[in-house]
């Protein structure tokens, strides 16, 4: 079963980013202390348990442990921090993101879909 790995450093950010080349890359940034983000983090979970291994690299960022992380993620892509937020990578770039209760299970399936070419 997949698990999404901890996003909290810069470099692990810039790995994540660069792999993005390779394969579609998932960052999900939950904060700790929000019921809403609680329930987005279930269906991102649920999303990456039901994914096959190939499909995609899974990331999690926790806003309270890595704030500057997720101010480096802004910086990168421009795209206003918001959390929960879901955040797709191809080739280097935002691809898709969502926020709130935007992030379900069948809206990260049909990104991830149109990111690989409708293979997914």
């Amino acid at each position: 079963m997949n698990r999404p790995a901890p996003l909290s450093s810069q470099d692990q950010l810039d790995h994540a980013v660069q792999r993005s080349h390779e394969r579609p890359v998932f960052v999900f940034k939950h904060s700790a202390v929000c019921p809403v983000s609680n329930t987005a983090d279930r269906e991102f979970e649920d999303f990456v348990a039901e994914a096959s291994d190939d499909a995609a690299d899974f990331h999690r960022l926790v806003i309270q442990d890595a704030r500057p992380v997720s101010n480096r993620v802004v910086e990168r892509t421009g795209v206003r921090h918001e959390s929960p937020q879901a955040l797709l990578f191809v080739d280097g770039h935002v691809v898709w993101h969502a926020s709130h209760g935007s992030i379900t299970r069948s809206s990260l399936r049909e990104a991830l879909r149109e990111a690989s070419g409708g293979g997914a």
